[in-house]
Order: structure tokens, then sequence, then C-alpha cells
């Protein structure tokens, strides 16, 4: 009887330290895959270890979760086994009945719910602590868990699912973009700091071509103009640099910036032998800087680096056949990302290009881009196809539309307002 009491409680034990290794197991699992990198990384930068052990055990997560997985089948499997035999020889053959439902009472509340709970409260502090018996274990368990993967790949690749491994970065990515907007959709990011974070995000997604001026909007100088009407156009102009051009506005000569034309009239008027006659030998082309010429297939990111690298802000944007296609700026870019900068020489229309209108829609100028518009209204109209909101209407209508036609696609109601010649100049935008 004390043999059999004794082998009861050691039984009993047991199956009490098995129900505990499962509960690690569990919630190791649950906190380490919850955890945030991001997170760990900061923890690691300033000197937890457990979070270092847990960046690295992490950077594996197959076989990390293959480990896991093992541990816990085995302790689960284990502790059932022994609970059957443990109540069987007390109860006989209902023990069978009676183990199944309180292995399953046990394992479900003390093994799965309660760790898992407390992993997913506090996951990076659970992470750091569980990591370094969790690296020891994946070293032990790692020729079996390679073996199961190897057979799991093999099933895999039958029905033709292979593993990618650059979609974690692409998923982490993905990952930010998401907290983003769902920070945003619950009310604890404002409406420009997620249209700031967004636009840094998305530079590596867009090329020049869609936030560059257009040549038609472009204010050049002609070099064959006279020194006074060159000088009187510079001051006049609300821009700093201007493209110059001699002939055809493709034969672009170079780009003159208005501090050395002022240095240069001051060498002319206030030399040693200057005049205020000596203006009128004023070469425009020589005081011009060489001009800097880009794809429009440029991402903007990269071209971010190039003005920094080259230590310049301005660059004219050319098609594959090397004709003038627009210009862009290096506050272009940054535009994209915390949204339109101004300073004291630029023209600002109140409302310019969006004017709210009584029915719920918005008079729009048809060159507004259409990134901008969902930007500022939040709407989701698509710029696959099209870089401005007019350009979007001639691609879905597939024709230059005249003033007063009506057109209802991607869920909203586009009206033609105004046109200038070839252009669609204004556009009356309502969802519908």
């Amino acid at each position: 009887m004390t043999e059999l009491d004794t082998a009861f409680w050691l039984t009993a034990a047991a199956i009490l330290c098995l129900l505990a290794m499962s509960a690690f197991f569990s919630g190791s699992e649950t906190a380490l895959t919850a955890a945030s990198r991001g997170k760990l990384k900061s923890q690691a930068d300033k000197g937890s270890l457990g979070a270092e052990a847990a960046m690295t055990v992490t950077e594996d997560r197959e076989r990390m979760i293959g480990a896991l997985l093992l541990g816990n089948n085995i302790v689960n499997i284990l502790s059932a086994s022994l609970a059957t035999a443990l109540l069987t020889r007390i109860f006989g053959d209902s023990g069978v009945a009676m183990a199944t439902l309180v292995m399953t009472a046990l394992v479900l509340i003390f093994g799965e719910v309660l760790p898992k709970t407390l992993a997913i409260t506090f996951p990076e502090a659970f992470a750091a602590r569980v990591a370094p018996i969790i690296r020891v274990l994946i070293a032990v368990f790692a020729p079996i868990v390679s073996v199961v993967r190897i057979l799991v790949q093999g099933i895999l690749r039958l029905f033709g699912v292979k593993s990618d491994p650059g979609g974690q970065m692409l998923a982490l990515r993905e990952e930010i973009l998401g907290a983003i907007a769902l920070g945003h959709s619950e009310g604890a990011v404002e409406k420009e700091d997620r249209d700031r974070l967004l636009g840094a995000l998305d530079l590596s997604d867009r090329t020049v071509d869609e936030i560059m001026r257009h040549r038609r909007q472009i204010e050049m100088i002609d070099a064959d103009q006279t020194p006074d009407e060159i000088i009187t156009q510079v001051l006049a102009s609300p821009h700093t640099r201007l493209p110059v051009f001699r002939g055809s506005d493709d034969n672009i000569l170079g780009v003159i910036h208005a501090k050395d034309l002022l240095r240069e009239v001051d060498r002319l008027v206030r030399g040693q032998v200057g005049s205020i006659d000596a203006i009128r030998e004023l070469d425009i082309e020589k005081v011009s800087m060489k001009p800097y010429f880009i794809p429009d297939t440029t991402p903007l990111d990269e071209q971010m680096r190039e003005f920094l690298k080259r230590r310049t802000h301005f660059a004219l944007v050319v098609d594959e056949y090397g004709a003038l296609e627009g210009l862009i700026t290096l506050e272009d870019i940054l535009e994209e990302i915390v949204g339109e900068i101004t300073d004291e020489f630029d023209v600002v229309h109140k409302d310019a290009g969006l004017v709210r209108s009584d029915d719920g829609g918005y008079v729009i100028d048809g060159a507004m881009t259409i990134r901008d518009l969902n930007r500022a209204t939040d709407w989701q109209l698509p710029d696959d196809e099209a870089n401005t909101v007019a350009g979007l209407v001639i691609h879905e209508a597939q024709l230059i539309p005249s003033e007063g036609q009506v057109f209802s696609f991607h869920g909203f109601r586009f009206e033609v307002v105004a046109r200038r010649e070839n252009r669609i100049t204004k556009l009356k935008v309502r969802p519908l």
C-alpha cells in the first residue's frame, strides 16, 4: 500500500511538472511570436541579454516553432499517458475517460489559455526571460527539427507551396503600414503624422515623373533675350533657379541661380573697370550652371540620395528619347513627406486646387495629383494609370471630354467644369 501511495504521488508530481513544462512551451511560443522585433532590438541596444537572445531565436521562426511544438507535444502526450495509467489503476476501465476529461481541462486551462494570456499581455518581457532557455532547447532538438523541416517542405512542394526567404522583410514593411493605418483609425495617430510617415515609406515605390513639375509649368529664360530682360525676369520670378535655353526649350544650355546672376552683375557694375553700361556684356550662358538631367523612371528615394550626394537641389527630367518632360527639386520630394512647403516668395492662392462644394464634393484643379487629393480627402482613387485627376478622367473616358460632361467610375462622380485647349483645368468631384 505504501508503494502504491508512493507511486501515486510520484506520478501525480510528474504530471504537474509536465503541465508546468507545457505552460512554459505554450507561453514561450506565443511570446516569441507576438513580441515586436523593433522593441526587442531597442532593449537589446540598451544592454538586455534576454532581448538579444530573443532576437537571435526569432531570426529563424520556422526552426523556433518546430522546437517549441516538439517539446510541447512530448510533454502533453507524456502527461496524458501518465494520467491514463494512474487513473486506470484506481478506477479501472473508466479511468481512460476520466483521464481524458481531467487532462483536457488541465491542459486547456493551465497549459494553454493561462500561459498564452500572460504571454500576449507582456510579450517582450516574457520573450526576454524565456529566450535563453529556448535557445538551448533549439540546439538540443536541432537534429529532429531539421528532419521534420525537410519532410514538411517536401510535402508542401508536392502541393506547389514554396517558402519565400525575402517575405519577412516585405511582411515587416506591410506590418508598419498597417500599424500606422490602424493607429489613425483608432485615434492614436493624427492624420498629419500618418501622412508624413506613409509619405516617407512610399518614396521607394514612386518615381520622379509622378511629382515633377511638367514642362508646361516650367519658367525658363531665353538666352537670346537682352541682359535687361533677363535680369528683370529673374527678379520677378518666385524661383531661385531657372533653366536657360536657346532656340527651343528642348535645347537647355544650363541653369541660372539668382545669386550667381547677382554676383555677375555686381562684378560688371562695381568691378575695377565696372560701369552701369557694362551690364550689356552679361553672358547668361557663362554664368549658368551645367544642367543635371535624370530619367523619369528614377525612384524618389534614390533621387533624394543623389541630390544630397551631389549637393544640388534641382534636376531636369527627360524621357527615354531625351526630350524634356519637366523638372524636380529636393523640395518637391520633401513635400511628399511633410506636405506643402511655402516661403515668402511663393505665390499662394488659398484653396486654389481644392474647394469644397455644397453637395459634399470638391471643385478641383485638373492638374492636382491624385495622391494629393487622396491625402486631403482620405479618398482611395487609384493612381496607377494617371498622376493627375484630369489624367484619370481622360484615361477612364478614353477621350478628351468637353465642358459639362459627367462620368462615374471608382465610386465617384466627375464633372468637367472647365477646359482649355486639350487640357481639363477644372473638375467637380464627389462620392456617389
